[in-house]
């Protein structure tokens, strides 16, 4: 697929995304990267590792993933009626696992001796737990210590798959100190271990090479709406965080000027205060973690500490992809506040009998706000990104529920 939008390469030959992505690392980690790029280019065209794939995919993770018209939902708001994307039902109970699989099979391929990986919520740990424990690779995972305590269902799930855990406890114990770690030890030897990177970020081929793997939902939604309503739906809506599954499920559409797409970030505790992670609303154009892209930061460039009550969406960077299509205003980028996240979770929950994912529940809780708003016959599709399972414990602690 030769991926672009009006001209512009996504990416070019160098990793760019316009004049977004790239690789800002040091010369030995660039010659890494650049191994893996030309392993990932030569391998994907091999019918072998398409077969295999594609199995895994059908027979391994369920694919395709369904999607599901929630019909009281959409007749309680009462406007746009609501299709929801169920990448929750993927073995592992989120869209990780897409890239995952790619990127296991990419170093069983590449005759790697490890996979190294961080994770915000725990769901790309779990997922490349999973994917290891099935090729048959060793896999180590940073995670930081304050993850660790929130998602303890999926602490203990890498634990039972085989994962070597690393609790991260410098700097905020969060993602981004997950990424300095887990970079650190793969730095140690990056002949041998590869880093399996959790979104689409870090350098080039990175943001590429996780988009490919995670384009099969945008794909699946295309042909599943042509298959119910014989068009493309009129909006696609997903969570941004590192912004991975919103990639996946935008990249189909990216030319299709008549579909609507809308990325929704995190506001934490308000845009008006420091406790957010909308680093597409409020950022600035800079650099972190190998890559140019919108970063919230300070006055010196640091990374700012960010905030969402989702893991998975506490990042101070984004994509370098989303970043372009930000600038292009193809995507329209909003956001939504931890109270309206939590609404959404127990609106879904109780309406329709699905447990979203807290990142996920930014999406639904974007459409509880404009679906009303919007006409009988426009037709929405929300990425589900992952299922709730994990937050549960959280949630009904925050809510009184236990």
């Amino acid at each position: 697929m030769d991926h672009q939008i009006n001209g512009i390469a996504l990416p070019n030959d160098a990793g760019f995304f316009g004049s977004y992505g790239g690789q800002f690392i040091p010369p030995h980690l660039k010659a890494a990267m650049d191994d893996i790029k030309v392993a990932y280019e030569q391998i994907r065209v091999t019918e072998e590792f398409q077969t295999e794939l594609a199995e895994l995919f059908a027979h391994y993770v369920g694919r395709p993933s369904p999607l599901f018209y929630a019909k009281r939902l959409s007749e309680q708001l009462g406007g746009a009626q609501i299709y929801l994307k169920r990448e929750d039902l993927n073995h592992t109970g989120a869209h990780k696992i897409n890239h995952c699989l790619g990127e296991a099979l990419l170093a069983k391929y590449m005759g790697k001796t490890k996979v190294i990986a961080e994770t915000g919520a725990g769901q790309h740990g779990v997922a490349l737990a999973t994917a290891c424990a099935l090729v048959g690779i060793p896999c180590e995972i940073h995670m930081g210590q304050v993850d660790i305590e929130k998602e303890h269902p999926n602490v203990v799930k890498m634990k039972i798959l085989g994962a070597t855990l690393i609790s991260v406890t410098r700097g905020t114990a969060t993602l981004k100190d997950a990424v300095d770690s887990a970079f650190e030890e793969y730095l140690k030897d990056p002949t041998h271990y590869i880093y399996a990177i959790g979104s689409v970020v870090g350098p080039h081929p990175f943001p590429m090479m996780v988009r490919d793997f995670q384009s099969i939902i945008g794909k699946e939604i295309k042909e599943q709406t042509h298959e119910r309503f014989g068009a493309n739906p009129d909006y696609v809506v997903a969570c941004v965080g590192g912004g991975s599954n919103a990639m996946g499920a935008f990249t189909a559409f990216l030319n299709d000027v008549d579909v609507k797409l809308i990325g929704v970030e995190p506001a934490g505790h308000g845009l008006d205060t420091d406790m957010h992670s909308a680093t597409l609303t409020l950022g600035k154009p800079s650099q972190i973690h190998g890559m140019a892209c919108y970063v919230l930061e300070n006055d010196q460039g640091e990374p700012l500490p960010v905030h969402s009550i989702a893991s998975g969406l506490d990042y101070p960077g984004v994509g370098p992809q989303h970043s372009l299509l930000k600038d292009l205003g193809r995507v329209e980028y909003t956001t939504a506040t931890d109270q309206e996240c939590l609404d959404a979770f127990m609106r879904l929950s109780r309406v329709e009998g699905i447990v979203p994912a807290l990142e996920s529940s930014h999406a639904v809780a974007w459409v509880l706000r404009e679906a009303p708003k919007l006409a009988k016959d426009i037709k929405i599709v929300v990425n589900v990104s992952g299922r709730g399972d994990k937050d549960a414990d959280y949630v009904a602690a925050k809510l009184g529920l236990n």
